[in-house]
């Protein structure tokens, strides 16, 4: 953790809050922020490529996803997405190869 470019200390409810500094100044961020960040800049990727406007998506992740329903819900009304639904890779995978 010493040779990260940002600290981690503790937020509300024993959350981890990132501490990084974005163009001269100090910011703490949350975990949902950061990853509405993303999802906002893959929204911006999309819409360019597109050349339409993008609000309904499908968002997959690799299990584990640590998130819990308020975070997920609270990233996704950050970043001004509508979210069919969440593909969750891991369990698909382990289901079947449980099957086999």
């Amino acid at each position: 953790m010493r040779l990260w470019p940002f600290k981690v200390i503790q937020g509300p409810s024993d959350a981890p809050k990132v501490v990084v500094t974005y163009k001269g100044q100090e910011k703490e961020l949350m975990a949902e922020e950061i990853s509405s960040m993303i999802l906002g800049k893959m929204k911006d990727t999309a819409e360019a490529y597109l050349g339409e406007t993008v609000e309904d998506v499908v968002i997959t992740v690799h299990v584990p996803a640590y998130f819990n329903n308020s975070q997920r819900k609270a990233t996704t009304s950050i970043a001004g997405l509508n979210v069919i639904r969440v593909v969750r890779i891991g369990e698909k995978i382990s289901n079947q190869t449980s099957k086999q």
